[in-house]
């Protein structure tokens, strides 16, 4: 996977042979300057691609750690290599003026399939774009049930929807 992805990406903490371990850093700090695009944005897109994000910012802030394991055959790492792949053509085309550096793939995603269908489509990019990215895509679509959803706010402002402990208590 390292291999596949190097030339497009920055990858932290190899061997001095340039060999990694079990997992491998991707830094994805270079996009925030040249397009805008942070670690959380590529998360959210890989979501659209049919991928759980890796873990993001461990141990470095800006970065994704890419860990397969034994339960993934390489079919599936192939499709995930192919997705970070072309999520990078994705950020190339705003860095080269291609695609808007506000309203593009990344920031508006994940794209839900009530996003997908709506009514109105306002955005600089096509809905084909947005919901079926690459061709494996198409046959066996995972869609989110939720888009972007501010973070910090949600950290900040949590709000317990349960029952209240007394609604849980049981007599003895």
């Amino acid at each position: 996977m390292k291999a596949r992805l190097e030339n497009d990406y920055k990858i932290l903490y190899t061997g001095k042979n340039g060999s990694c371990a079990h997992e491998f850093i991707v830094d994805l700090r270079p996009f925030k300057q040249s397009a805008g695009i942070e670690a959380e944005d590529v998360a959210k897109r890989l979501m659209d691609y049919n991928f759980h994000a890796p873990t993001l910012s461990f141990p470095v802030a800006g970065t994704i750690m890419i860990e397969p394991t034994e339960s993934e055959d390489k079919a599936e790492l192939d499709r995930f290599c192919d997705a970070l792949l072309s999520i990078r053509a994705e950020i190339r085309a705003i860095e080269e003026g291609k695609a808007d550096k506000a309203d593009n793939l990344h920031k508006h995603a994940p794209h839900t399939q009530f996003v997908i269908t709506a009514d109105v489509w306002n955005h600089a990019y096509s809905r084909q774009q947005a919901a079926y990215p690459l061709e494996y895509v198409k046959n066996n679509k995972f869609w989110p049930s939720v888009s972007r959803v501010n973070n910090t706010y949600g950290d900040r402002n949590l709000i317990c929807t349960c029952e209240p402990v007394s609604a849980y208590a049981e007599e003895v």
